[in-house]
């Protein structure tokens, strides 16, 4: 076995990885969750334009994974993205329906 260039089980690497594809994976759960959502019923354009930096999130996790090349900017973004839309997003819905 080639255990010499395995990373360790709690390796920087290992664990910026894992980050990156929780991240990629909740983007793209959350921009399907929002297009169903749009085609129920709800509010179309609002919902579309919450789940844009979902789908960039989306889009940049798949060429990282598809790569092997994964970064700590791209799991620090991703964090404070989801802590925010997560914290905001009924505010963010409510102000876009009103404007909209």
């Amino acid at each position: 076995m080639d255990n010499e260039n395995r990373p360790k089980p709690f390796s920087k690497e290992r664990t910026k990885a894992t980050i990156c594809k929780v991240i990629f994976f909740y983007s793209v759960f959350y921009v399907v969750m929002k297009v169903i959502a749009a085609f129920k019923g709800m509010a179309v354009i609002p919902n579309l334009i919450l789940s844009l930096p979902y789908l960039i999130f989306a889009i940049i996790g798949l060429w990282m994974t598809r790569n092997n090349k994964f970064s700590w900017w791209y799991v620090i973004l991703g964090v404070l993205l989801v802590s925010f839309m997560r914290y905001y997003e009924f505010t963010f819905m409510q102000y876009l329906q009103k404007t909209l």
